[in-house]
């Protein structure tokens, strides 16, 4: 990954403290390969042995180390073979399962007396030196020991927080308008739809750009793609750079966002993003390696150093984010909690159920749901690209930051219905709760979030069903109780709420609105879905239209 466009640090310097212990596995049990370095050898880089009890070794080595990273720009690894002279922690004893190992150990001198005999024997320092070395490290830790009891720790504060000084890591719902001038949406628009002269665009690719130019001229018919570019292009005019990750997110996995055009005859490539005038900030879109979890975490870091930018990882399909677990789990839903460290990643994750298979359906949103506590993480589901529009600009035009997990389309991709208007895109703001019925006749209403609405839509008004009020949920966390509750409180009428998702029972968001819903309506809420399963979708395309078909007519009141 090191030497990958878009993922080097210009070298690092990887230092492995072998010291050999067994409290987690010992070294014959770790690989089948001699060094615990071996698998750095596929990089063709420096590999440093070095015995841990000569401290001069190790500082000519770390010197030589330091020294090739900054002349070549690349990785370098240490291996520092030692041992420790204790057990892993506390309550281990190294003796249960290392007793000769251990015992040769016990029978040796610690390291500064090893190295003072040294320095002794060749008349580098004198015994009363020696002495006067270690007093003073005594009295150093004696002193820290004190003060550290006595007075209030205060911690220094790190280069890093440097450029975060005017960001806060505290939540809020307030509005923030981000909207952005029909104007400027149009001139955007020709910039980022057009291409230089002499550049041989494929065909189709020429129609899209077409398309796209002629919704934000007309100022209707603008899909989720073209939303998402409009959005990018602000940005980085507003000087906020845009960094964009993930497996073929160049292209877009459902060849839906063509950030990167390339020259069909030349091979050459151009990037509109990077082309829209003089003092725009970088726009970035890189094809990652096959590895969420390494790269994952590596947008993660990415983010702590950039505070003011709009940093994205997106998965090829959302359920490729289990690959990534452990750094959700570990630095992202508690980062801020653990370290006081802010980020503002935010995560595509292309969710939803199109009888594609357990593989391609699920996003595992309540698995992010279950994380979410303290206002730690944003988990969105908008359903207009308009709202993803205003969603993006947000992330990054508040005065704080939380990472945001985005539940995104693909069939909406190209869905006539999922399409917003210029409009919505000049004025406004992200909406946490959409809400469109007849306050005077709806009689039952349907929570939902997600590509369901759609579907719940299309049947009402095929049914003019002017008796059921739909409310799209568009974020889950933190949630937005008291927009929720205004809205709930114009459906008077209502008797009968219900709960609709695609996913089964024990997944989606049920198990995380179905209290927090009820406790506003005071009153029962039906679930609608599909029933608890092990595995998130059927394999069997004509199942899966069948349960769907089941779930919308049963939502609508006409149960099959």
């Amino acid at each position: 990954m090191s030497q990958l466009e878009g993922y080097s640090t210009g070298g690092t310097v990887h230092i492995i403290i072998n010291n050999q212990i067994g409290y987690t596995t010992l070294p014959e049990d770790a690989r089948s390969t001699r060094y615990s370095t071996d698998v750095a050898k596929m990089l063709m880089v420096p590999i440093f042995h070095v015995h841990g009890e000569n401290p001069e070794s190790v500082i000519h080595v770390t010197k030589l180390a330091c020294d090739y990273r900054m002349e070549f720009g690349k990785d370098v690894v240490i291996d520092l073979v030692c041992y420790r002279r204790y057990g892993h922690n506390e309550g281990d004893e190294p003796y249960f399962t290392q007793p000769q190992m251990y015992e040769r150990i016990r029978e040796r001198p610690p390291l500064y007396k090893i190295y003072g005999a040294q320095l002794l024997a060749e008349n580098i320092v004198s015994e009363d030196e020696i002495k006067d070395i270690a007093s003073g490290i005594n009295e150093c830790l004696e002193e820290s020991f004190t003060t550290m009891r006595e007075k209030q720790c205060v911690l220094p504060k790190a280069d890093y927080y440097e450029n975060w000084d005017d960001i806060h890591g505290e939540y809020s719902h307030k509005v923030l308008k981000t909207g952005v001038a029909a104007k400027q949406l149009r001139s955007l628009a020709r910039k980022l739809n057009k291409v230089p002269k002499d550049f041989s665009l494929h065909p189709k690719l020429a129609t899209l750009l077409k398309k796209r130019l002629e919704a934000v001229e007309n100022g209707a018919g603008i899909d989720w793609a073209n939303g998402e570019v409009l959005a990018f292009g602000s940005l980085v005019t507003e000087a906020i750079p845009v960094r964009l990750s993930g497996q073929d997110s160049r292209r877009g996995t459902f060849s839906q966002r063509h950030s990167s055009l390339v020259d069909t005859k030349t091979g050459d490539t151009f990037v509109p993003l990077n082309s829209l005038g003089q003092g725009q900030a970088p726009f970035s879109a890189y094809d990652s390696l096959l590895s969420e979890a390494g790269v994952v975490g590596f947008e993660y870091g990415y983010s702590l150093a950039q505070s003011e930018g709009l940093t994205i990882w997106e998965a090829q399909f959302g359920d490729f984010v289990n690959n990534a677990q452990g750094v959700i789990d570990l630095y992202i839903s508690s980062g801020q909690s653990k370290w006081q460290r802010l980020s503002g990643l935010v995560l595509l994750l292309p969710h939803g159920f199109e009888g594609m298979g357990p593989e391609h359906s699920s996003a595992k949103l309540e698995r992010f749901l279950q994380l979410c506590a303290e206002e730690n993480i944003q988990v969105c589901n908008p359903t207009t690209p308009a709202q993803y529009f205003h969603l993006l600009r947000r992330q990054v035009k508040r005065d704080f930051r939380k990472p945001l997990v985005v539940m995104t389309p693909k069939s909406l991709l190209r869905n006539p219905l999922a399409v917003s208007r210029l409009s919505d895109m000049t004025s406004g703001s992200f909406q946490e709760v959409l809400d469109e019925g007849n306050k005077k006749t709806s009689r039952r209403i349907l929570f939902c979030s997600g590509k369901i609405y759609y579907e719940l839509f299309q049947r009402r008004q095929d049914l003019k069903a002017t008796d059921l009020g739909i409310i799209r949920l568009e974020q889950f966390y933190p949630f937005p109780e008291q927009q929720l509750e205004k809205v709930i409180a114009q459906y008077n009428r209502a008797n009968e709420w219900c709960w609709v998702q695609e996913e089964p029972e024990n997944m989606g968001g049920w198990n995380f609105v179905r209290s927090r819903i009820a406790s506003l309506v005071q009153k029962h809420i039906k679930y609608i879905g599909r029933e608890a399963a092990a595995s998130p979708a059927t394999g069997f395309h004509n199942i899966y239209k069948s349960q769907q078909a089941a779930i919308i007519e049963e939502a609508v009141g006409r149960k099959q």
